[in-house]
């Protein structure tokens, strides 16, 4: 279908997308993650992962794809298995391709329509045709894992109904009572800590909000329980976050990838020192990258002070804006959101996904063996 340019700029207008045109620009300055991992004695029965917003549907995707690696997920704001392809009562009608995400999986389209919840069965059995085919793990592997669901109540943008249809979905593959769900009557969308950010119903940057309530902590010992964890270390105790090379891990010519020169990891002074630590990775969302708001993700989401004392390392993958289009933009990455509708391909979803294989090589590097395979 050809647009006018009138029309491109009213699609633009509708879709949010009148934002600059971003390209990952930063030079690689940090440390080499194969040579950190050389140092490291990760236990690899103990990788579980997190995320919000955007970084909650990575974070539920990557679980997915490498669930026999993977012990558990904490969702704060995401949604369903490729929610986004899923099809709906007006996709025919939608040539951008985004409405089911826009619409359907998420409320962040023009004039905060929400016509969900997502459909189900859809990513149920969508899960199962891609297990059956080999592009992710046999979904059997989800059986003996752990999932922690967050939805804050003044969360517009992934409205409670997509977090509870996230909850059935993994109702059809694990014990319910492996599942925990938490709300909370203030929250909006954002990371929620007990003590970092903005107040507990702003909506805006950092995307971090102080609703005296500890996610981070929450979802650690959920993923990684049922024994408790040890209390969370004074910040003063707190190992240094280092920033990484992550050039090494995906094609810098391939701008769809979308991911920045440096990522960062928390390792804590117990593990530096040899012992045997667990992994967590940690996803961003939309507009928390370090570009947008520095160090605060990394440093104020509240996994460190958790990681310190209970011998996790926490891996702070990082993406980075991307648009070479100013009217089709919204097609691509302009907000630096991690990819969970398709900018970066087909395979957004499955082992084969360019930021899925990305962080896989991470944790493949940290491990020092091919334990994720990057097919």
């Amino acid at each position: 279908m050809k647009l006018t340019g009138h029309l491109r700029i009213l699609v633009a207008c509708l879709f949010g997308i009148a934002a600059p045109l971003f390209a990952a620009t930063a030079s690689a300055e940090g440390i080499s993650l194969s040579e950190l991992g050389n140092t490291l004695q990760i236990d690899e029965t103990g990788i579980s992962l997190s995320g919000v917003s955007s970084g909650a549907f990575m974070a539920q995707q990557f679980h997915v794809a490498h669930s026999s690696n993977v012990a558990g997920v904490g969702i704060v704001a995401g949604g369903p298995y490729d929610c986004a392809s899923g099809s709906y009562f007006w996709s025919p009608f939608d040539f951008t391709g985004l409405y089911a995400a826009l619409h359907v999986c998420s409320a962040t389209g023009a004039f905060g329509v929400f016509n969900g919840p997502p459909d189900v069965t859809y990513s149920v059995d969508a899960t199962r045709e891609a297990g059956e085919a080999g592009t992710i793990d046999d979904p059997a592997h989800l059986e003996t894992d752990r999932v922690w669901l967050f939805s804050g109540a003044n969360d517009d943008r992934i409205p409670r109904e997509v977090l509870e249809s996230v909850e059935a979905y993994y109702a059809a593959f694990l014990s319910p009572d492996s599942i925990a769900f938490e709300t909370h009557p203030a929250a909006n969308h954002a990371m929620i800590t007990d003590d970092f950010g903005n107040s507990c119903e702003a909506d805006g940057t950092p995307y971090i909000n102080d609703c005296d309530f500890d996610a981070a902590k929450a979802l650690l010992q959920h993923t990684h329980g049922p024994a408790p964890l040890a209390p969370k270390a004074p910040e003063s105790e707190v190992s240094a976050t280092t920033a990484f090379d992550q050039t090494e891990f995906f094609d810098q010519d391939d701008k769809s990838v979308s991911m920045h020169a440096l990522g960062h990891i928390h390792v804590p002074e117990s593990c530096a020192a040899g012992a045997s630590c667990r992994l967590h990775v940690a996803f961003h969302g939309c507009q928390q990258s370090q570009d947008v708001i520095g160090d605060a993700f990394y440093r104020g989401a509240g996994y460190n002070e958790v990681a310190e004392s209970n011998n996790i390392i926490v891996l702070y993958p990082q993406t980075t804006a991307w648009s070479d289009s100013f009217f089709f933009g919204y097609r691509e990455n302009p907000r630096g959101c991690w990819d969970w509708w398709g900018y970066s391909g087909d395979d957004f979803s499955r082992r084969a996904g360019k930021q899925i294989q990305a962080v896989a090589r991470m944790i493949n590097a940290l491990t020092g063996k091919q334990l994720l395979p990057l097919d």
